[in-house]
Formats: structure tokens, sequence, C-alpha cells
């Protein structure tokens, strides 16, 4: 909220709306005069919004990625504060039969809208070892991808994988026992992680988003954004130094045209307090990263 800095009269986008924590943040900032946009690919998400958001006159509702908010046209008059709040939702965590957890044993298919697109399951069962093998390297470091890419094309082969808790079991058999005596993440996180970043086409969607909410922010509109994974925060990161600080130069190459700044970096990454991590362990590795939209060069 201290980096939104809502004021009364402003106009605001929640691109990811999940239960509506931030929403009722920014509603409880904003006077009658204002307005809060939400978004989330999530169908039940969604109905909590239309559910308690849906009759008063500030907000509006979307049904989609955050990626599609330049095609919005309540968004197309600018927007004062954007946020970005990333990955998978505690209630999409929490509820076995959307297919995110490997503790909570339910189908196999991590999309957050379910609605489109292939879910896990689907793609598992088309997939190639090298391209599984490639997403759990690319989007979960997992350094044992090659391994258990081979093992899910081998038992696939005899029985589909259709469940989570098959798929947690399987990943688990291939892994290295752990050290005696050391705590580890349960083996199959990476993975799941991988998965359900390449189902959702979550990196893709980031890099359009971070695109269009730059280009709808007002000047002095405020971009905040939310990232649990470090390609998440690599993105987001590097997107506002590209507007923010000019590229490094190169003596052998003609001097460029000289680079005018659109966005200035507010504050640098901003991490949970150990208060905070303490009752919400899932904060212990948010990121948040804000930015503040510029005067246009004249």
């Amino acid at each position: 909220m201290e980096g939104l800095r809502v004021r009364e009269d402003g106009t605001y986008l929640d691109g990811t709306f999940g239960r509506g924590g931030h929403a009722r943040g920014v509603l409880q900032a904003l006077g009658s005069g204002g307005r809060l946009l939400v978004m989330d690919k999530d169908p039940d998400a969604i109905a909590v919004a239309e559910r308690e958001f849906g009759t008063d006159p500030r907000v509006s509702i979307f049904r989609g990625s955050f990626a599609a908010l330049g095609h919005w046209e309540a968004a197309a008059t600018g927007l004062d504060g954007v946020l970005f709040d990333l990955g998978v939702s505690s209630p999409q965590l929490d509820v076995a039969e959307r297919g995110f957890s490997f503790g909570r044993d339910g189908p196999l298919d991590m999309r957050m809208d379910p609605d489109s697109g292939e879910s896990a399951a689907e793609w598992l069962a088309r997939a190639s070892a090298d391209e599984i093998a490639d997403v759990l390297w690319t989007y979960g470091e997992e350094r044992m991808s090659r391994r258990i890419a081979r093992a899910i094309v081998e038992r696939r082969a005899a029985t589909p994988l259709l469940r989570t808790g098959q798929l947690a079991e399987l990943i688990a058999s291939v892994m290295p026992r752990p050290k005696p005596g050391r705590h580890e993440i349960h083996p199959a996180t990476r993975s799941f992680q991988a998965i359900r970043i390449h189902v959702n086409q979550e990196l893709a969607d980031l890099e359009t988003g971070l695109a269009a909410a730059h280009d709808a922010l007002r000047p002095g509109g405020r971009l905040a954004v939310i990232s649990f994974h470090s390609l998440e925060d690599r993105i987001a990161k590097r997107f506002i130094a590209a507007h923010a600080k000019p590229p490094a130069g190169n003596r052998r190459l003609p001097e460029a045209a000289p680079f005018v700044p659109s966005l200035r970096e507010i504050g640098g990454a901003i991490r949970a307090e150990a208060a905070e991590v303490a009752g919400n362990p899932r904060a212990r590795s948010a990121v948040l990263r804000v930015a503040e939209k510029l005067e246009a060069a004249a």
C-alpha cells in the first residue's frame, strides 16, 4: 500500500485479485471518485470479486490474465497504480482439486484458468523427455531434471499420470536420499513449480503485462510487483532497470540517442520482515519492487 501510494480520486488496477486482500486495501483508501479495476484468470477469484465488490460503482471486474490489460477499455484512459502479485495463490494451493499442490492429492491440472489451455496431465502425456527436462531445469532449476523426465516418460507408457500424488511419488522415488539430519524441501517442489509456470505461461504473461502496465500508467503512477520466484523477480528487476537506467555504453559503437528514463525505481528489493514471515510463512520468499512513471520528455 505504501508503494502504490493510493490517491482518493485515482484509478488503480489489481492484476491478480486472488481473494481480494490488496483490493480491499486499495478500496479503503479510495474516495467516491476513485476507481479500482480487478483482473484474474481464476474463475473462483472472479466469483469472489463479483460477490464482494460487484455492486460497488467504483469497481470494474475482468476475467483474464493481466497480460491482456492493454486491451481492456477500462484501463485505456490511464492508471495511477498497477499491482501484480505473482505466482499461485494460497486458495489455489489449498484446494486439492486445482492440482497445484504435491501435499494434497488431486487431479493433475495446475491451470489458473481451468477453462483454457492444456492441463499439466495433458502436457506430461505428450511432451518428449527432452522438453520435460528443459522445463524442469529452466523454470525449476531442478538438477535432476533429466532423470525425472525419463521416469515420467517410462511411467506414462504403462500408466497415465493423472493425479498430483502419482507425480509427487514418482519424482520422490528417483531423487537422491537427503543427507541425515539435513532439512530439505520436498523433492517434488521444484518440478511442480516448473510445470505450473510452463502450463500457465507465467513468465511470458509477466513480460507482456509489465509492458502494458508501463504504457497505461500516468506520470506519477506506481507499478508494484510481488515475486515469489527468482525468475519472476529477475524479469521485474530488469524491466524496471531498462526503463530507469541508461544502458552500459560501448566505446566501439557509434553514440546512440540520449537515454530518456520513463521509470524511477523506488526503494529496491523489499522483503517481508521477520514478524510477517512468522505469521505467514509463505511470505518468506516474497520480493516487492516498486517503480514510478516519469513525465514524458518534451
